[in-house]
């Protein structure tokens, strides 16, 4: 089929757009004055050359995915057929990517699959947390609210990833700017200051003679210096992806001194966040379990949720496991054993989510808050000194020749 690009005037005189698939550009006009439209113009679409090269192509971004998810639910609360909640979102797609996803997934329901399962064959787009949560809500017939509820937690995860980067993420330029500065000075400033030094002869001051040698050495091994900071990030790549390097890294990720705490808050909120939206949706806790363990992003917070899903299997409760695990606060374990007693553990859940996402901010303010005076201070420290290292001889000459 050949996809048509068409423009056409509603019962109201407002020009829309759309694409639609067919094999005459007869068939689009007769689609669209069925749909009560009135054709202005329908040409075949162009085919882009770069389609067919994969890492060409964009990706589809979880912004993406939670404005589908929204429209979503908005069309199925007001009656549309999946069917033709899927053609229009097909349609208005502006995503390529996304927009071959969906096209997929139509033709999958039209054989006769659920949209779960439609959803389950594009894991890199819909990971498991969504596609059980579809299956939950399509069994329960109440698909809108649980597409409702989908779209408010991924805003929510959303929102505290983005405030999690933007901590690290200050920090990681400053000191990167620092270090591109310091380069530069040893580099190519202080051999210029060194050979003027020669010029002059004499001994240096102690600070002065320090710099120039560490400029020395610096330039000398510039190469190696390099590699050997390539050879480093490339180590750590490597040994985050391999199993055993990554729990080692993970766990000490939560011990980190001022970090540490706020990547264990992130676990908290994500933990609580989704295992209140996943039971409240109806999907079992021991499903709901293995789900958050895989999604949770730190093996070590992993290794304790897996703890608590094999405790509940054995007949435990929920917050002894997660207490025993050291990873979760007592606080939040005594919330989620109130919650399991008076069987409200979803509602409970959420709430404390809402107080950890306020944690995470107030962390995050803290954080910053706390990095920018010193990173100012270290900058201020380090190009500081080198000049002032630099200026002593100087210094010392014109002391020298005022006496």
């Amino acid at each position: 089929m050949k996809v048509f690009v068409w423009k056409a005037k509603n019962p109201k005189n407002k020009i829309i757009k759309g694409e639609m698939e067919a094999e005459k550009a007869e068939q689009v006009i007769g689609n669209l004055q069925r749909k009560k439209l009135t054709p202005i113009k329908v040409k075949e679409k162009q085919k882009d050359i770069l389609e067919n090269i994969p890492f060409l192509q964009p990706k589809v971004t979880e912004s993406d995915v939670i404005i589908f998810c929204r429209q979503f639910s908005t069309m199925i609360d007001a009656g549309l057929p999946l069917l033709q909640c899927l053609e229009i979102l097909y349609a208005q797609q502006e995503n390529p990517t996304f927009k071959k996803v969906l096209k997929k997934i139509k033709e999958y329901v039209e054989t006769g699959e659920t949209f779960a399962d439609a959803l389950k064959k594009f894991p890199n787009v819909f990971d498991d947390l969504f596609v059980n949560m579809v299956a939950a809500g399509e069994a329960g017939g109440i698909l809108d609210i649980i597409l409702q509820r989908l779209s408010a937690y991924m805003e929510k995860m959303a929102k505290l990833k983005k405030q999690v980067k933007g901590a690290m993420t200050y920090p990681a330029i400053t000191l990167g700017i620092a270090i591109i500065v310091v380069g530069i000075i040893m580099v190519f400033v202080i051999p210029v200051f060194k050979q003027m030094f020669d010029d002059m002869g004499g001994a240096l001051p102690a600070p002065t003679q320090i710099t120039v040698n560490l400029s020395n050495f610096v330039v000398a091994n510039i190469v190696y210096i390099i590699g050997g900071i390539f050879g480093f990030l490339f180590i750590m790549k490597k040994a985050y992806k391999n199993p055993k390097g990554r729990i080692i890294m993970d766990d000490l990720s939560l011990k980190l001194p001022v970090f540490g705490i706020l990547i264990k808050k992130v676990a908290v909120a994500k933990f609580t966040r989704t295992m209140g939206t996943m039971m409240s949706s109806g999907v079992s806790i021991l499903e709901a379990l293995d789900i958050v363990a895989r999604t949770s992003g730190n093996k070590t917070v992993e290794f304790a949720i897996s703890d608590v899903k094999i405790g509940i299997a054995e007949g435990r409760s929920m917050a002894d496991p997660l207490l025993e695990s050291g990873v979760f606060p007592s606080m939040v374990c005594s919330m989620i054993a109130i919650g399991e007693s008076t069987g409200a553990l979803d509602t409970m859940l959420g709430k404390i989510a809402d107080f950890y996402d306020d944690e995470v901010d107030q962390a995050v303010k803290n954080l910053t808050a706390m990095i920018e005076p010193f990173m100012l201070v270290f900058l201020g420290v380090v190009i500081g000194g080198l000049v002032i290292a630099m200026y002593l001889p100087i210094f010392s000459i014109a002391g020298a020749v005022g006496g």
